[in-house]
């Protein structure tokens, strides 16, 4: 892949072609000049682009670090109209004006099957917000997608919108597919024995301060039996929190330790709860499992979108196993990107792969 960013998408617009498209999901590394892949793009496609700047990709030969990925889908498989939500502050009656918009341009797809695909500001913190608005708006139909990345450095992460990348901003896709659709969540982690009371917590910020009354980084560090300067992303990969929510447990993902050990999360979090330090189930059996339920409702998909948490690449780095599990993606045509944060219907989740598989109902 070429390192230029209009050389990059002159290679990308060329591999996936262009005139005959209905639409091109497309991600990238934050290394590239954004402005100009946001230029490229709106030149080089006449059709709807949909994308954001990540940590990583998934395509054709499994995980990708760094980059561009691009997928492109013709054939009427797929009706794209993508909405801009900016700045993400006024959400609330963007999202009810979105919904409007979702409704109307459907209004004629009689037999389609309409679904939302969002990528979101992985800094803004704002999602949990975005997407139950929409989610409630759109009177529950099913919605997926991720929190834009930028490879780890927590500086600056954006989504693609008619020809401008964008911070402080969200991107809903409305989707309307021609076949059968899977909407999915795949997490591979259960409630281990070590429960820590939240006994303060930034919500605004995501920050738990503090564990039991003691510093937040020096409990956790502890209870998984880890000096505290080994604290780190591999570290988290592999113990995330976890919070119980109406029976199911959530992962609640820790980002980074603070100077004041502190704990930032990717996550919703507040004063008062009670999290679970998790463990993770085997990470290929599990995948595996959730893949056969996929294809027991769209049996022979031409695409599947996903939006995969950084740190489960991570773990599977750490384990030795990210090959194998990026080839096993690959050969059931997986296509997306390493996130920030994920989400599914009205919820935002951490450490978790959600996905919609794309069955055939015309030409892919």
């Amino acid at each position: 892949m070429a390192v230029d960013a209009a050389a990059a998408v002159a290679e990308i617009a060329a591999q996936v072609g262009g005139a005959e498209l209905d639409v091109v999901f497309l991600f990238c590394s934050p290394l590239y000049d954004l402005e100009v892949v946001g230029r490229e793009l709106k030149r080089s496609f006449p059709c709807p682009v949909v994308g954001c700047s990540s940590s990583g990709q998934i395509g054709p030969s499994g995980f990708q670090r760094g980059g561009m990925t691009a997928i492109g889908l013709g054939g009427g498989c797929l009706r794209v109209v993508p909405h801009l939500i900016h700045p993400l502050a006024d959400y609330q009656d963007q999202a009810i004006s979105i919904a409007a918009s979702f409704r109307g341009e459907g209004s004629g797809l009689a037999g389609s099957h309409p679904f939302g695909f969002l990528v979101i500001d992985g800094l803004s913190m704002m999602e949990e917000r975005v997407a139950s608005a929409l989610y409630q708006a759109l009177d529950n139909v099913p919605i997926v997608g991720g929190s834009a990345g930028d490879d780890l450095r927590f500086e600056q992460t954006q989504v693609y919108f008619d020809g401008r990348f964008l911070s402080d901003a969200a991107v809903l896709a409305a989707c309307w597919a021609a076949g059968p659709i899977a909407p999915f969540m795949l997490k591979h982690f259960v409630p281990g024995e070590v429960n820590l009371v939240i006994t303060d917590a930034d919500p605004e910020k995501r920050v738990i301060r503090e564990f039991n009354g003691e510093a937040a980084a020096e409990v956790y560090a502890q209870a998984i039996g880890v000096p505290v300067e080994r604290l780190g992303p591999e570290v988290f990969s592999r113990h995330p929190l976890l919070l119980g929510i109406g029976g199911e447990h959530f992962v609640r993902s820790i980002a980074r330790m603070n100077p004041d050990l502190s704990l930032s999360l990717y996550c919703a979090i507040d004063t008062g709860l009670v999290v679970t330090i998790g463990k993770s189930l085997e990470s290929l059996p599990a995948l595996k499992q959730a893949f056969a339920g996929v294809l027991a409702e769209v049996p022979d998909p031409f695409a599947i979108l996903a939006c995969d948490c950084i740190l489960r690449r991570l773990e599977f780095e750490n384990l030795g196993i990210d090959q194998e599990v990026g080839d096993f993606l690959a050969r059931h045509q997986v296509f997306g990107f390493s996130t920030y944060g994920e989400q599914i219907n009205g919820l935002h989740v951490n450490q978790t792969l959600t996905g919609i598989a794309l069955g055939r109902g015309g030409e892919a």
